[in-house]
């Protein structure tokens, strides 16, 4: 998926502002934030630097409103697919599936998502790190109830949660297209292993769930 298809950002209005966005995502990815300069984001989206300031206030504020999307985009992920009355087993394999293909078919925005935090400011960064425990507290449960039931076998929740957050997040930094594995293949293989890693055998687990 190119940053241009990406759906996550089909609610920003005008168009101008989601260009802008579009090119900051691109330019954060290849350069990182502090190398890239207003004027190579609005070079991106077809502007004038000039006209970047009618809608952002800053190159702070393009970095928060790219995280809060994507943020905002992965725990939607894991909601739908955590929901629904199955076991714990096939809910985990759905998540992580759901959460690694995320990271994969959105690689270059998740990139900048997930690893360019240190440049939020401290209120921007705190919007977005609530944003990131309702994430983990998504997976984390799905432990607890999987646990409590005795399909999995998990001594720390909180150290197993991170690890599996960590697998798949990691996606967004080597992914390409251009791979062996397709980010429908990635899910499979890391439910796979999510489900190994809390003491449940993936038998057909993992394929019968999406």
């Amino acid at each position: 998926m190119t940053v241009e298809s990406d759906e996550s950002f089909g609610d920003v209005t005008p168009d101008a502002a989601r260009r802008l966005l579009l090119g900051a995502v691109e330019a954060f990815a290849e350069r990182g934030f502090h190398a890239t300069t207003t004027r190579d984001i609005a070079g991106r989206a077809g502007m004038s630097p000039a006209a970047l300031y009618i809608h952002y206030k800053t190159k702070e504020e393009l970095l928060h409103q790219i995280s809060r999307v994507g943020h905002e985009s992965s725990v939607r992920v894991l909601e739908e697919a955590t929901s629904g009355d199955r076991t714990a087993a096939e809910r985990l394999a759905s998540a992580v599936r759901a959460f690694t293909r995320w990271h994969a078919e959105h690689h270059t925005t998740a990139r900048v998502v997930q690893y360019e935090l240190a440049a939020l400011s401290e209120p921007h960064l705190a919007e977005i790190v609530t944003l990131r425990r309702r994430s983990e507290e998504i997976l984390r449960g799905v432990l607890r109830d999987g646990t409590e039931t005795g399909e999995f076998a998990v001594t720390d929740l909180r150290g197993t949660t991170l690890a599996m957050m960590s697998l798949c997040i990691d996606v967004a930094r080597w992914f390409s297209p251009d791979g062996r594995k397709s980010p429908d293949e990635l899910g499979v293989l890391y439910a796979e292993l999510a489900l190994r890693m809390a003491g449940h055998a993936p038998s057909e687990v993992t394929s019968s769930s999406g």
